[in-house]
């Protein structure tokens, strides 16, 4: 019995990995895939390590509406850590050196936890919560949900801000801008200081994504397309383009930002329930350039990195959640090579 049980099991290995890998042979193979959360990944992070990039961590979360929770894994998806017992966490981002009482810096990183209305504050690399229980969001509404976040660091000031969206929310105010302070005991606290985002009034808001060395953030109206504003508070909250609002099969998801120099480089969009990602140009008029096709399914959340971490990522890497609890990791050749390929039809 034990051992048709084995068989049984193996049968069922090849054929998730048949329906998950093979369904379009055509897609791109990760190079490696984390190992499993408990329930429903939904969205990476990349920390770069300073000091030595092959240190580097991997952070997602993992969509439990009570066991939910934060994995860090190691370059190759190795699991290093968990934090557990989480209220739906949805989103994640990284931001480096937040200023502290003392003048040093820290790096964070900061979830939106939907159960209990509130974004988490971690110190990285040690994974510990600098924020006494939580910032609470979007307070005096009724739609408060916290879902997607992007953290904004401003170049002339060096002020951090985390960019948050919801569940529901109205149009020209979907997402609220919270300046993170420090204050005198270590702890981050929030100043909401910006209401803005336009909302097609179908689908969701979740998925931001920020460019940091240009200012500028972006976020994937699901029924719409992507839109793009300032990320400095200061600066007009007019909506400054619409881009990927054609040939996407249902919802527009995670959007990641690979830089090639200064000014260019790719904004790569999840075309979710086709298990693609369509590339378009950094600088606008945010031409689209390719259309990839990947392992995934039904893919949320996404992020890439530029940094060379030896020779396990010359170029860095993209990274993509999966609907089998796992995120996928990719070389960057692998994704270049299809641009380039495309650029020259």
């Amino acid at each position: 019995m034990f051992k048709a049980f084995k068989i049984l099991l193996l049968s069922l290995s090849l054929f998730f990995f048949y329906t998950c890998y093979q369904t379009n042979p055509n897609a791109l193979k990760p190079d490696f895939v984390t190992e499993q959360t408990l329930i429903d990944t939904d969205d990476p992070a990349i920390w770069v390590n300073p000091n030595d990039p092959m240190q580097s961590l991997i952070l997602g979360t993992d969509k439990g509406d009570e066991n939910g929770g934060v994995y860090i894994f190691d370059l190759k998806g190795k699991l290093q850590k968990s934090i557990t017992g989480l209220k739906r966490p949805n989103n994640i981002d990284v931001e480096y050196g937040l200023m502290m009482p003392d003048s040093q810096r820290m790096d964070i990183a900061v979830y939106t936890e939907r159960g209990i209305n509130k974004i988490r504050v971690l110190k990285l690399p040690e994974m510990e919560y600098i924020d006494n229980g939580g910032i609470e969001v979007f307070e005096g509404v009724t739609e408060r949900e916290p879902m997607g976040i992007g953290l904004y660091k401003k170049a002339n000031t060096g002020e951090v801000f985390a960019i948050v969206g919801r569940k529901i929310g109205p149009d020209g105010a979907y997402l609220w801008q919270y300046r993170l302070n420090v204050d005198s005991t270590n702890i981050v606290k929030g100043e909401a200081v910006r209401k803005f985002g336009a909302f097609k009034g179908t689908k969701e808001i979740e998925s931001i994504a920020v460019d940091d060395a240009l200012g500028y953030v972006y976020y994937s109206d699901e029924g719409a397309g992507v839109r793009k504003y300032y990320a400095d508070p200061d600066s007009s909250n007019s909506e400054l383009a619409l881009f990927a609002s054609k040939d996407f099969t249902e919802d527009h998801e995670g959007i990641s930002i690979y830089t090639t120099s200064e000014r260019t480089g790719y904004i790569l969009v999840s075309d979710q329930q086709s298990n693609r990602f369509h590339v378009f140009t950094r600088e606008s008029p945010h031409q689209r350039v390719a259309i990839i096709p990947v392992s995934t399914n039904e893919s949320d959340g996404s992020e890439v990195t530029n940094i060379a971490f030896g020779n396990l990522y010359p170029k860095g890497f993209f990274i993509a959640m999966s609907d089998d609890r796992t995120f996928q990791i990719y070389k960057w050749e692998q994704l270049e090579a299809l641009i380039l390929q495309k650029a020259k039809q």
